[in-house]
């Protein structure tokens, strides 16, 4: 396993006042989290759990559901036309059957006029086709759900499309207007890429506020639990162009954990411009996330292209009270994948904005290598310098939502390309540069688009081992521009960060790389 450490430097501007996203609606409508007795409850239960010793969760999923494999799974159906709500508001929901390997049934509640009421399992919601037909002539009490999805028009008033679905151990996922499902999110990430292995928190029961019939949100509650912690959860999601949610959850451990990841990200990366080695395989990029961006306390914004590396990789990013960070599909041309099944260009961005101070601590980012895409390889999260020892607890507020360019106060030039190859000279057999690596780093748009070519663009670079060779800024068609170089062969991972320059001043997103030679 290697690590990187790159700390926040180049801070050269004053910080600006912290950007923060909030659901327009959410303030005037709903109540704060200290006078909602659900939530209350939901916080006492967590505390209650974590003051015992874990107790996992009762197998009660009947075994003709635990035997069934992924094809008769998927002929299990949720019928359409009993989703939940659908005739008295403009939001509706649908469930997810358990059996496969969702073996860990959830308890679902709807909250409505303060009332609870426990949503019951009932065969009649499914339909059973093919080989799964055959399960109809079992008893399947005790089966409860494994899930559910949510439902609002946000592409045409008259179609309630899928924008958020919760389903397996925490992970939720979420897409917008003309998105599709993409990288996912995780309500907590414990250990991640540690030698004794993670571990991975779920919720366990789930509380919907039934939605009104004008609702422009949903609100839910959520109880998780795991050998280290516990915790209470409230999500308020507001689908839209862009998903919006508003996470808050109050902590409690039960046992000391070495590394607590915050607001976890989770992507697929295999290859794309800057892979060294790509499958034999007609689409030139593949991939949910392409990036991680960084915008950090002292309002500088870091780039790092994804890798699909040999070996684990863990990469950390020093900061202190960030102020947001994500996974980004930033190619969004279906040129660049020519997938008309996977439709990777319409594969959402995610970004995570705290709400609180985080303080110090670093973004940690994890690639694990995949031989294909039917691979999760790439995490992303915050982890603190403060760590949360068994009976601490810790409260998390933060909005992440998705979108399909970079957010808005982000002005800076940005990363369009990333490529590299051997610098040898053609035609020359015993060319002296043949071990040395060349580089190209293109940007464009943001405070470049009014950079006329013949301005003094400088190029601001480091490593942290050697000297980059030949370092130049080259201008390019349609505003763009080139930052170039080359690598000396010494076999060293090199540790690699530039930005372009004028009078001094950032015209351009920082972008970080570190190259492994024997990669």
């Amino acid at each position: 396993m290697r690590f990187s450490y790159v700390g926040s430097r180049w801070v050269d501007r004053r910080r600006l006042g912290k950007w923060m996203v909030l659901l327009c609606c959410t303030a005037a409508s709903t109540a704060s989290a200290e006078d909602d007795a659900h939530f209350s409850m939901v916080i006492e239960r967590a505390q209650q759990l974590a003051a015992t010793a874990y107790q996992p969760p009762e197998e009660s999923l009947p075994q003709v559901l635990r035997d069934i494999n992924y094809d008769t799974y998927r002929q299990i159906r949720f019928n359409p036309e009993h989703a939940y709500w659908q005739d008295e508001s403009p939001f509706s929901l649908q469930l997810f059957h358990s059996g496969f390997i969702f073996q860990t049934p959830v308890a679902l509640h709807v909250i409505e006029n303060d009332s609870v009421t426990p949503l019951p399992f009932s065969a009649d919601d499914y339909s059973y086709d093919g080989d799964a037909e055959t399960l109809q002539d079992h008893d399947l009490t005790g089966s409860d759900h494994a899930g559910f999805r949510l439902h609002y028009p946000i592409n045409s008033d008259d179609y309630a499309d899928e924008f958020a679905v919760f389903l397996g151990a925490s992970y939720f996922r979420l897409v917008g207007r003309d998105q599709i499902y993409g990288l996912s999110t995780r309500g907590l990430a414990i250990d991640t890429a540690s030698p004794d292995g993670e571990e991975f928190p779920a919720f366990r029961e789930f509380w919907l506020y039934k939605p009104a019939s004008d609702a422009a949100y949903i609100e839910l509650l959520a109880l998780m639990d795991s050998p280290s912690i516990s915790g209470a959860y409230r999500f308020i999601i507001q689908p839209g162009e862009n998903t919006q949610v508003e996470v808050e959850a109050e902590l409690f451990a039960r046992e000391d954990i070495a590394k607590l990841g915050v607001a976890p990200l989770t992507s697929m990366y295999t290859y794309g411009d800057a892979s060294r080695e790509r499958p034999d395989d007609f689409r030139p990029q593949v991939h949910d996330s392409d990036g991680l961006l960084i915008h950090t306390g002292s309002d500088e914004w870091i780039w790092r292209p994804l890798s699909n590396p040999s070996e684990v990789r863990v990469s950390a990013f020093l900061d202190e009270s960030p102020l947001g960070f994500g996974l980004m599909q930033r190619e969004r041309d279906f040129n660049r994948y020519l997938d008309m099944e996977a439709l990777y260009h319409r594969r959402p961005s995610q970004w995570v904005v705290p709400i609180d101070e985080w303080g110090p601590g670093h973004v940690e980012l994890v690639e694990i290598p995949t031989p294909d895409e039917t691979h999760d390889n790439i995490v992303a999260y915050w982890v603190s310098d403060a760590t949360l020892a068994a009976g601490e607890s810790r409260r998390l507020h933060y909005q992440t939502h998705t979108l399909n360019t970079d957010p808005e106060e982000h002005t800076l030039g940005r990363v369009i390309r990333t490529r590299h190859g051997n610098a040898g000279v053609p035609g020359q057999a015993d060319s002296p540069s043949a071990e040395q690596r060349q580089f190209i780093v293109d940007f464009q748009g943001g405070a470049l688009a009014d950079i006329a070519a013949d301005q003094s663009i400088e190029l601001d670079i480091s490593l942290q081992q050697d000297e980059a060779l030949l370092p130049q800024v080259t201008a390019l068609p349609d505003n763009a521009w080139r930052a170039s170089f080359r690598l000396p062969a010494n076999g060293q991972p090199s540790d690699i960060r530039l930005r372009l320059t004028l009078d001094g001043e950032p015209v351009s997103e920082t972008w970080n790389y570190v190259w492994y030679p024997d990669a």
